[in-house]
């Protein structure tokens, strides 16, 4: 069986020190990324990207939680420059509809087909933020019986206390957190 790299949210919204909705420390995990992408490791490379329209739910100015973030086709919901997409097999995108979460890469049926194709079982997780949509990324792959790896050094959270709580949540689910 394969296994594929799915690097979460890697944008520039998600990005300090500009970004709408900044991760702290959220550059640090560009270099960790590059080097699993260079590993030659994975058969297959998917990143997710939250591809918002400009009314989305979520948002502030629509009475939701989070400032407006990662709106289609602007600067911030593109994919940090920093990011080596050469090696990006599939692009995919979540949270295109106006009340569409987003939180989990696996609320787009495209992923599930696409690992399906490449015939994976093992998927290790990268990216932003680790508390809200790598957490339930790797929730919804540990239900569709995958094994999952985090990559401590690939992902970074929003709030310290959240995090340490949903890398708990992921090895108490089964996901080998390293």
């Amino acid at each position: 069986m394969a296994e594929a790299l799915l690097i979460v949210d890697l944008q520039n919204d998600f990005l300090p020190p500009a970004g709408a909705l900044a991760v702290p420390r959220g550059d640090q995990v560009i270099a960790p990324i590059d080097e699993l992408v260079a590993s030659g490791r994975f058969e297959l490379v998917v990143a997710t990207r939250d591809w918002h329209p400009p009314d989305h739910a979520s948002f502030a100015s629509q009475g939701g939680e989070w400032p407006d973030h990662c709106v289609r086709g602007t600067p911030g919901a593109q994919l940090s420059a920093c990011l080596d997409v050469s090696a990006v097999d599939a692009v995919i995108d979540k949270g295109v509809e106006r009340t569409a979460a987003g939180y989990s890469a696996f609320e787009v049926e495209a992923l599930r087909a696409l690992l399906r194709e490449a015939h994976v079982d093992a998927v290790t997780i990268t990216g932003l933020a680790t508390d809200v949509c790598v957490l339930h990324t790797a929730l919804d792959a540990l239900r569709e019986g995958l094994r999952v790896t985090i990559s401590t050094r690939a992902v970074r959270g929003i709030d310290a206390h959240r995090t340490a709580a949903a890398l708990a949540e992921l090895s108490d689910a089964g996901a080998r957190v390293v």
